[in-house]
């Protein structure tokens, strides 16, 4: 199960008070998260590596991002929908990617804070059920894109 590599990698990480982090500091690590959960994800699919590699890019946009949070907001706790706002509110030292909505890049980047928040504060068996949970809830918009 892919809970215990990241407990194991967690636990080599300094302990420290989820409040010393700020919001961009979980989304960097949420990014390769999602990454690693979606490229795990893939792999179990068959496919031929250039075909994953494309879907990936799809999975991990800025769009698909953003309707991954929507899927699972109405399923968040106060804490992880607060670590979820943090993230999107937080003003990053770079304008969103010439190809990404603005708006879309701030629920990205909230997604992200998510995953960081759920990682940093121990929670790998929710982080799998929430990144699950968005999988499968967007499936019809990125295996929409992945049949062009």
């Amino acid at each position: 199960m892919l809970t215990e590599p990241l407990d194991a990698m967690r636990a080599a990480c300094p302990p420290r008070d989820i409040r010393e982090y700020n919001p961009l500091q979980m989304a960097y690590i949420g990014d390769t998260l999602h990454d690693l959960c979606v490229r795990s994800f893939l792999l179990s699919g068959g496919m031929a590596v250039g075909g994953m590699h494309r879907q990936a890019v799809r999975m991990v946009s800025a769009g698909a991002q953003a309707r991954m949070l929507e899927a699972i907001e109405p399923e968040l706790t106060g804490e992880e929908a607060d670590a979820a706002r943090r993230g999107r509110n937080a003003q990053a030292k770079h304008a969103a990617p010439r190809n990404a909505d603005p708006a879309d890049y701030a629920r990205a980047t909230g997604l992200e804070a998510l995953w960081g928040y759920l990682y940093l504060t121990g929670q790998t068996q929710r982080l799998v059920e929430l990144e699950q949970m968005a999988l499968s809830r967007t499936e019809d918009i990125w295996q929409k894109r992945s049949s062009r």
